[in-house]
C-alpha cells in the first residue's frame, strides 16, 4: 500500500493542557484544534477541562467559557448565540454543525473535539477562510432580477408560489453543508457547492424573477453544478434541516426541462 507522508510543519502536535479549578465538581474535557500561522509553529489540540456548573448547556458556552477563565487566546467566531447567523460552525466530534445550537449532552461521553470547519485555510484556530465560499455565493447573483417596471407596491407572489421557496430560503450560509461535500474538497476552486447551489434555486424558484434563463446559462458547466455526486453529506450537517442535494437535483432538471 502507498504510505503518505504530511510536511512537518502540518503535523498537529500535542499541545497544552489547561486543568479546571479544583474545587469543579462536573467536568467535562474539550480537545481543541490551535494554530496561529503568524507564530511560525505547527498546529496543535490543547486540552482544557471546563467546569460544567460555570458555564451553558451548549458547546459555545463552554468555548466562550475557556476564553474568559482559562485561555484567552483562543479564537473562534461567534455573534447571535440563536442558530441564526451561522458564525460559529465548526466541527463538532467530527461532525460541521453550530456550536451555539449544539448541546453538550449530545455528544457522547468523553473529550469533545473541537476543529475549523474541514479543508477551508485556516486563518487562526477555530476560524477558517471562507473567502472563496463566500465569492461563489456571490457570483449566483443572490437577488431578484426582473425586466418588467417596479410595481408601486410590491411584487406579488400567491401562497402557492411563496410555498416553493420553503426549504431554500432559511439557509444561513454556516458553510457546514459545503465543508463536508468531498466534491467540495477536490474541486471548491470550481464546484459551486452545496450552499451557493441551494441559493441559486432559490432564485431560480421565485416566480418574482425574471432572468431564470441567464441564471441557468451561467450554471451550465462541468465543474459548477455537475460535480455534485448526490452523496448527501450536505443534508446531514445542516444545521437547519436543509436538502441542498435536492435543491441541486432541481437545477439539474430545470436544465433539461428547458432543451425539451
Amino acid at each position: 500500500m502507498v504510505e503518505l507522508t504530511l510536511p512537518k510543519n502540518s503535523q498537529v502536535k500535542t499541545g497544552k493542557r489547561h486543568e479546571a479549578p479544583k474545587d469543579a465538581k462536573r467536568l467535562r474535557e474539550f480537545k481543541v484544534y490551535r494554530y496561529d500561522p503568524e507564530s511560525g509553529e505547527n498546529p496543535r489540540w490543547d486540552i482544557y477541562q471546563v467546569d460544567l456548573d460555570s458555564c451553558g448547556p451548549m458547546v459555545l458556552d463552554a468555548l466562550i467559557a475557556i476564553k474568559d477563565q482559562q485561555d484567552s487566546t483562543l479564537t473562534f467566531r461567534r455573534s447571535c448565540r440563536e442558530g441564526v447567523c451561522g458564525s460559529c460552525a465548526m466541527n463538532i466530534s467530527g461532525r460541521n454543525t453550530l456550536a451555539c445550537t449544539k448541546g453538550m449532552d449530545e455528544l457522547p461521553a468523553g473529550a469533545i473535539t473541537i476543529s475549523p470547519l474541514p479543508h477551508q485555510p485556516v486563518l487562526k484556530d477555530l476560524v477558517p477562510d471562507l473567502s472563496g465560499f463566500t465569492a461563489q455565493y456571490a457570483a449566483i447573483q443572490p437577488y431578484l432580477q426582473t425586466v418588467t417596471p417596479e410595481p408601486a407596491a410590491e411584487w406579488r407572489q400567491s401562497p402557492e408560489e411563496r410555498a416553493k421557496l420553503d426549504g431554500l430560503y432559511e439557509c444561513i450560509l454556516c458553510a457546514c453543508c459545503s465543508t463536508a461535500c468531498p466534491s467540495y474538497w477536490w474541486n471548491s476552486d470550481r464546484f459551486y457547492g452545496p450552499a451557493a447551489l441551494l441559493q441559486a434555486y432559490r432564485w431560480i424558484a421565485d416566480s418574482r424573477d425574471e432572468n431564470t434563463g441567464e441564471r441557468l446559462d451561467a450554471l451550465e458547466d462541468p465543474f459548477k453544478l455537475y460535480r455534485c455526486h448526490t452523496i448527501m453529506n450536505c443534508a446531514q450537517v445542516c444545521p437547519k434541516g436543509l436538502n441542498p442535494a435536492k435543491a441541486i437535483a432541481e437545477i439539474k432538471k430545470a436544465m433539461v426541462e428547458r432543451k425539451l
